[in-house]
């Protein structure tokens, strides 16, 4: 809600699918090479060059819709969209239009239904390059296959359309259609937004946002322009159905163009590419060759005694949920497995920006760890160090306890001898220990601790002294 009014928000969602070649040649369709080094006659619409649907950017479109549930169509058409850009040599853009691959699929976000109106596959564009000395055209992604994605118009906030597209972006990822980057531009989003009363059924003018390359982008676009549109509704002006470009550095959206319609772009079918037919038999190859969706991963590892919110922190990357359950299978304790892999691993990993899947320790480097910590071989802080040096320097966790000296001292005699020490050294704090401020166990404890240089055994450290405080009189 923008405050008399309520938000209506869809998104059109652009997935670079991870095929090795191009939607219609064989050109390369990975993401750098040097500008204009990818392309070929097909790529660039020359008279006389015939494009051939590539049968894996099919199958990955295929995916994602079978796990949003939607309606394949056996039949589907690609088409011309016709629209001038200078980077859009062929002056059209192979699409789909009014037989789409797929329909009427959804998305469940945060507990809440998100219609798909549509998935289908299209050719992306090339790329305008602007700098100094003028702007330049590369070429290379002209013909790279996108899945679009548009939902209905049932998000109501920019909050929740920002939820969505993390959603369909771990989709994306853990059913291996796309990676998902979206600063190198795999992953795109354009989102259309109107207001109306509270309460109404109808729809208002509707606006769309380009160049939205962030989460943050998207939901910062949208509060902007809800916001604009707000303020020329209560002013008694007009909405003008327009493209707005924004600009994340002004965090503004400027007017690019007039709002196309579907007319605008003069849909036609292809003339050089066939229908494109999916039998049962393909169908249900690709239905069987679908991994475990994030949702039910995340339910399997509550099962498993994880709550929600470590589950759903644990399963927001494929790779990360693989490496915890690698962990586990290699006999790391349940409890110990959860907090490392969603804190100290993900933490190491983020400052030296890297992916889990590129993580340098082994999950069986890391269970061997925390099974020495569950052992009582090193306490949970020196293993938290061990583990800076596995990350850093590599080798195993047995190596750098050596090394840097951290076993514990479960020596029971000499930790005794310790603690009388200690306690002795200290006999007002002891007094007041024994008046009632019971908060000053945990000051002995710590006592220890230092003096033993962090490497007392924790568990017999705090038995030894309760037993050593508690003795009474005649036990000092």
């Amino acid at each position: 809600m923008t405050g008399a009014w309520e938000t209506v928000i869809g998104l059109e969602v652009h997935a670079q699918l991870l095929t090795a070649t191009k939607a219609f040649c064989g050109c390369a369709a990975a993401v750098g090479g040097a500008p204009n080094s990818r392309c070929c006659p097909v790529c660039l619409g020359l008279p006389g060059a015939l494009p051939v649907l590539n049968r894996q950017a099919v199958e990955l479109t295929l995916r994602v819709g079978l796990a949003t549930g939607c309606r394949i169509a056996p039949v589907s058409v690609m088409a011309r969209k016709h629209y001038f850009y200078p980077d859009l040599p062929k002056g059209y853009q192979i699409s789909q239009y009014a037989r789409p691959l797929c329909e009427e699929g959804a998305l469940t976000v945060d507990g809440r239904r998100v219609r798909l109106k549509r998935i289908h596959l299209e050719e992306d564009a090339g790329k305008s390059v602007h700098g100094a000395g003028g702007t330049r055209v590369d070429l290379n992604r002209c013909g790279v296959p996108l899945a679009e994605i548009v939902t209905e118009p049932d998000l109501r906030s920019p909050a929740e359309a920002h939820a969505t597209l993390r959603a369909l972006r771990q989709l994306l990822v853990y059913l291996g259609v796309c990676d998902g980057n979206m600063e190198e531009g795999s992953l795109r989003c354009d989102a259309n937004l109107s207001l109306r009363r509270p309460g109404s059924t109808a729809l208002g003018v509707k606006t769309e946002l380009k160049n939205l390359n962030s989460f943050r982008g998207v939901e910062a676009a949208l509060r902007f322009e809800a916001e604009r549109q707000a303020a020329l509704l209560e002013a008694g002006e007009r909405v003008r159905p327009e493209t707005l470009l924004w600009d994340a550095a002004a965090r503004e959206a400027r007017p690019m163009r007039g709002k196309e319609d579907a007319e605008d772009y003069r849909y036609v079918p292809d003339p050089d590419l066939p229908p494109v037919r999916v039998d049962p038999a393909w169908l249900d190859a690709v239905r069987a060759s679908l991994p475990e969706l994030p949702a039910a991963r995340a339910a399997r590892f509550v099962a498993l005694g994880l709550t929600p919110y470590d589950a759903g922190v644990l399963t927001a990357d494929p790779a990360l949920a693989d490496t915890f359950e690698a962990v586990l299978g290699a006999g790391a304790p349940l409890a110990a497995a959860t907090s490392w892999v969603s804190g100290e691993l993900l933490r190491h990993a983020n400052e030296r920006g890297l992916a889990p899947a590129d993580f340098p320790v082994p999950p069986a480097g890391l269970a061997d760890l925390l099974k020495r910590v569950e052992a009582g071989e090193l306490s949970n802080s020196a293993a938290k160090t061990v583990f800076a040096r596995m990350v850093d320097e590599g080798g195993d966790a047995a190596a750098w306890i050596r090394r840097l000296d951290l076993g514990l001292v479960s020596d029971e005699d000499a930790l005794a001898a310790r603690v009388a020490a200690i306690v002795a050294a200290n006999p007002s704090e002891l007094a007041r220990y024994r008046a009632g401020e019971s908060k000053l166990f945990g000051w002995f404890v710590g006592q220890l601790m230092a003096d033993s240089k962090g490497k007392a055994d924790p568990r017999l450290a705090s038995r030894l002294v309760r037993e050593r405080l508690d003795a009474g009189a005649d036990g000092d």
